[in-house]
């Protein structure tokens, strides 16, 4: 969930030894004619004793590793107390676009390809897009190795309601832009998932403030899964007073509670809404049908409404 590191020069390790057809297949996965396929993998969001025994296989018997930062990536396998034997290299948001085509090429001659960020699942709000995009283009296979996600992990601890949840990323940093983006969530009623750095926390929260109201919930949740994880849950009003007062740091998720559900109101309050449709050309009863569904009122009742009021 950390924001894009610097570009790091690549890092090419020895090329790998032969490596036997066991070693490569051992967990079962489907391949690309020739033997190749990418896989994403999900790295530790803080406690490494939450990488998984395939993440350990792929990153000591992988062709190549496509790293977003390669000197998290040698820190979290020093950790792990294991050896790289493939080449390392460098794919971040600012090569993604010249390195794609020969990890693709690499792909279709048969390596193993193992893409990580620097924490949670490639490709979401970090580098891998691009990745899949061009493989699924290309007819290669492309796969998974799940594990710990900061989103999820966000939005299970939160409290607020889980059934129905999108997630937002990184708000602009522009306040004018991050305004904007807030509008056009103006009405979204599901729980939303915002990553933020810590800097910006404050700016976040008063902008949340000023568009959804000083009532909403929010919970702010810091350094998932590591030593000093906290989560705070309370209004952005609240939520705002403690960022103000506090030095905040650490990698930042925000919850934020889905806008409350409108009270219908009466057929007269949709009236001029009817009017509307109806001088863009659209036909009057097509028209109270359309608004009537979109206000959860009586199309009959709407109906009479309009007329009543002509």
């Amino acid at each position: 969930m950390s924001e894009q590191a610097e570009p790091q020069a690549d890092v090419d390790d020895s090329a790998p030894e032969a490596r036997t057809e066991d070693a490569l297949t051992r967990d079962l996965l489907p391949v690309t004619p020739g033997g190749g396929r990418i896989v994403l993998a999900a790295t530790p969001i803080g406690n490494v004793g939450d990488a998984s025994s395939r993440l350990v296989e792929l990153l000591q018997t992988a062709h190549i590793i496509a790293a977003e930062d390669t000197r998290r990536l040698h820190r979290l396998v020093h950790a792990l107390g294991i050896e790289v034997s493939g080449r390392v290299i460098s794919y971040h948001e600012h090569n993604e676009a010249t390195k794609t085509a020969d990890l693709l090429e690499q792909v279709q001659a048969g390596k193993t390809i193992l893409m990580v960020s620097d924490a949670g699942m490639p490709a979401v709000s970090d580098p891998g897009f691009r990745l899949v995009e061009g493989a699924v283009a290309a007819g290669l296979f492309v796969t998974a190795v799940p594990g710990p996600s900061a989103v999820l992990t966000a939005l299970a601890l939160s409290g607020l309601p889980t059934d129905r949840f999108c997630f937002e990323g990184f708000l602009p940093r522009k306040a004018g832009e991050r305004s904007s983006r807030l509008a056009e969530l103006d009405g979204e009623r599901r729980t939303m998932v915002f990553f933020e750095a810590p800097h910006r926390l404050e700016a976040m929260l008063r902008a949340l403030h000023d568009r959804f109201g000083a009532e909403r919930r929010v919970a702010v949740c810091r350094e998932l899964t590591k030593t000093y994880e906290e989560v705070l849950r309370g209004t952005v009003q609240e939520l705002l007073e403690w960022a103000e007062n506090n030095e905040v740091r650490g990698e930042i998720a925000v919850v934020v509670e889905g806008a409350p559900e409108k009270a219908p109101g009466t057929p007269e309050d949709h009236v001029a809404a009817v009017n509307e449709l109806v001088a863009q050309g659209i036909r009057l009863k097509e028209a109270v049908a359309a608004v009537a569904e979109e206000a959860r009122v009586s199309k009959r009742e709407l109906y009479s409404a309009v007329l009543a009021a002509r």
